[in-house]
């Protein structure tokens, strides 16, 4: 499992490591990873051309200390220092020993647009708000320059907490950050920033629960639900659906189609598109009496392409198992009710949903998707699981937020949601919790995005149809 921990953690840990070790030795840690990263990047760095942005603080002694480094192999390094008075003394002097030069700010952006390599150590992980008036050129001269850029620790301009981004943010190649990873660094919008990131272990001691982590193939793997040769389809769990409407019938065909492969035995659907979902998927087992004479159910799910059938959503809310609640449901959901249920409740908004239940624009989401799923988690007592390009699930009683890593662009289609709702939901019936269930479904429903598209256009139902190929690639 991939985890990152949030600045505050991240410094103390360094300061308990400080104290053990020789003055100065945690820096060449940080600066041999990276002087290496850098050497990977580059492939010869005899005879090439580093420029290093380097500001006032640690970030920027690292750049320094890794830029002798690569000078010493025969690389030309320059230093442009935007805060002269303020710069790293002893990495200062370390560059100048191994043949580094000093220049300005003001022929920063001549020498970064001509380097082969850009070292960003303009600003650490303790930056808030965007970068300062003096560093916006040079960061412009970094996105033109046709050498690559490598941040230090975290592009300078995002924010390392929360994966905001305010302002003008260095757009980096690839990130090496050091000990962990931080939050910025897996959330969007920094995430795009970040380009590709390498960890470099310094020996930080951090504590157990992380800020966030994100599940690997192996973490899926250990949840996914199999059968025992005693497992008949009640024990595997039956999840139900009530969805769809004369408007959207196809949102119940197509979270049919999701739950029908995500580990339960069956799947009962509810709803007015029962003609639809049999004629796709005859092995459905189709009621028109409602949620609660519907038969037996381990979990539901209630509201894609719902329109305006409150009566429904309010009635799947009354029965005691667990409940994903998505697309219309949001909506219609009472927020009180959904406080007030004692069995999981798994919430699956995307950013418009999100901003809707917040108060809030979108934009605000968008800019700032940590806060918003924390916010709506805590606010329904409920689990959430907000989709997007960063899809992060949040729980109602604090701890890890968890990220997917899995997922491409291609997913931003009609009616995937609709498949990852019924895939959760069945994920649910089979035993999962409503965090396990949103992290796993979320998982496997962004690789199966990714086999399905292979680099060209899909439908929700070819993401449907690729999830049992996304599963055997996960547990084989």
């Amino acid at each position: 499992m991939r985890t990152a921990y949030s600045v505050e953690t991240v410094r103390n840990a360094e300061r308990e490591l400080m104290a053990r070790l020789p003055e100065g030795a945690l820096m060449q840690r940080a600066a041999a990873g990276l002087a290496a990263a850098c050497a990977d990047l580059l492939g010869r760095v005899y005879g090439s051309r580093v420029v290093a942005l380097v500001g006032s603080g640690d970030n920027g002694g690292d750049a320094l200390y890794a830029g002798a480094r690569l000078a010493r192999r025969g690389a030309g390094v320059t230093a442009v220092l935007l805060a002269p008075e303020r710069t790293h003394a002893a990495g200062l002097a370390a560059l100048r020993r191994a043949g580094g030069r000093v220049a300005g700010a003001g022929d920063g952006e001549a020498l970064v647009e001509g380097a082969d390599l850009v070292v960003d150590g303009i600003v650490g992980i303790g930056g808030k708000g965007g970068l300062r008036p003096e560093a916006v050129p040079l960061a412009a001269a970094a996105q033109r320059s046709r050498g690559a850029v490598v941040a230090v620790d975290l592009p300078s301009g995002v924010d390392a907490d929360t994966g905001e981004v305010h302002g003008v943010a260095v757009q980096a190649d690839l990130t090496v950050t050091f000990g962990t990873h931080k939050p910025g660094l897996l959330i969007d919008p920094a995430r795009e920033y970040a380009g590709s990131v390498r960890l470099v272990d310094i020996g930080l001691e951090l504590p157990a629960e992380p800020e966030l982590e994100a599940l690997q193939h192996e973490d899926v793997a250990r949840l996914l639900p199999v059968p025992r040769a005693e497992s008949d389809k009640y024990r595997r769990g039956v999840v139900g659906i009530a969805a769809g409407s004369a408007r959207y019938p196809g949102a119940a065909v197509l979270a049919v189609s999701g739950a029908l492969r995500g580990g339960a035995g069956a799947v009962r659907y509810v709803g007015p598109a029962g003609d639809a979902v049999i004629a796709r998927f005859p092995e459905t087992l189709v009621s028109d009496q409602g949620p609660k004479h519907a038969g037996r159910v381990q979990a539901w799910v209630v509201g894609p392409g719902a329109g305006d059938d409150a009566a429904t959503v309010a009635e799947v809310l009354t029965v005691d198992v667990p409940v994903l609640i998505d697309a219309d449901g949001l909506r219609l959901a009472d927020a009180e009710v959904v406080r007030g249920r004692r069995a999981p409740t798994l919430m699956t908004p995307h950013a418009g949903e999100a901003a809707a239940l917040l108060g809030v624009d979108r934009g605000e989401v968008e800019g700032g998707r940590l806060a918003a799923v924390r916010e709506l988690a805590r606010r329904y007592g409920a689990t959430v699981l907000l989709k997007g390009s960063t899809t992060l699930v949040a729980d109602s009683g604090g701890g890890a937020v968890r990220v997917n890593p899995t997922g491409t662009g291609w997913l931003a289609t009609a009616g995937s949601g609709d498949v990852l709702s019924g895939l959760g939901g069945s994920l649910l019936a089979a035993g999962l919790s409503a965090v396990d269930a949103g992290s796993a479904g979320a998982y496997l429903h962004g690789l199966a995005g990714r086999l399905a598209a292979d680099g060209a256009p899909v439908g929700a139902h070819d993401v449907a149809d690729a999830v049992p190929g996304a599963w055997r690639n996960v547990v084989g």
